[in-house]
């Protein structure tokens, strides 16, 4: 009975999985489909119709419309975010976990609180503040606030992965001579590495596909990333579905090139002390 058991459950597991997996890339495809469609077809037939047939058009006109300023406005915002948050996320955390510094506890504390507050409470805020620091609808703004915004998840995660490092290793660096900073950056940030690129990772998903903030902080069409350049797409009466659906497409190749480069530092970040 425990062996029949035992066979049953795989079934139901690998079941289960494939319908959560089908549903999953149903409106992928749709997108997909939907991009490569002409704005006739859609309009006499609908969404949900069988396409008559097949073009790359939409693509021409999503790049044609101006999507490629929009993915350079993104990448200029999203790669110092990423770079600069990283990088003070990990020296921050660093100390914070190797080194007995006063209220490092509450620090942590309230690093992981000013996460757990809505976004939408501090728009309003933020927005009052970059006007006032003259930074308002710039991209330095832009790297700014996200670099803000994610600093405290980011040193809160390193903070737990770096504690789990060995105490034996940074003291025989010490010994042999290895400043504090030498330690950080010779010993620690390697050990770091499926964390780093697991976190930069999401960093680079989130500020790039990154909406609220845009919208809030930035009035230039010429400085709008792309995501919030898609919505501009949406017309007031009729909207070119085909052509906005080839922009989403076009939109998350950098994205999903960032996910397959670091594909195996992500599920090693993931896996992070699961073996303990």
């Amino acid at each position: 009975m425990t062996a029949r058991k035992s066979r049953v459950r795989p079934w139901f597991f690998h079941g289960g999985m494939s319908v959560l997996a089908f549903l999953w890339l149903v409106p992928l495809a749709l997108v997909v489909v939907t991009s490569l469609r002409t704005f006739d077809d859609l309009a006499d037939a609908g969404l949900a119709s069988v396409p008559k047939g097949l073009t790359i058009d939409p693509y021409r006109q999503a790049l044609d419309s101006g999507e490629w300023q929009s993915i350079v406005n993104s990448l200029i915002i999203t790669v110092p975010v990423v770079v600069v948050t990283l990088v003070l996320a990990s020296m921050a955390a660093y100390g914070l976990a190797r080194h007995r510094i006063p209220f490092r506890k509450t620090m942590l504390l309230l690093m992981l609180a000013g996460n757990l507050l809505p976004a939408q409470l501090l728009l309003i805020p933020v927005l009052k503040l970059t006007e006032q620091f003259g930074i308002f609808d710039s991209r330095i703004g832009m790297i700014v606030v996200l670099t803000a915004v994610g600093l405290g998840f980011y040193v809160f995660v390193l903070h737990g992965f770096m504690r789990g490092i060995p105490d034996e290793i940074t003291h025989a660096a010490k010994i042999d001579g290895a400043t504090t900073f030498g330690v950080y950056l010779r010993i620690v940030l390697p050990l770091t590495k499926p964390a780093m690129a697991a976190l930069g990772s999401l960093a680079f998903t989130w500020t790039f596909n990154d909406l609220l903030w845009a919208i809030t902080l930035l009035r230039d069409e010429q400085k709008l990333p792309v995501t919030p350049a898609i919505l501009g797409m949406q017309g007031e009466f009729v909207s070119s579905w085909n052509v906005i659906a080839a922009a989403t497409v076009i939109a998350a190749i950098p994205t999903v090139i960032v996910f397959l480069r670091f594909q195996r530092y992500f599920i090693s970040g993931l896996l992070i002390g699961s073996a303990k």
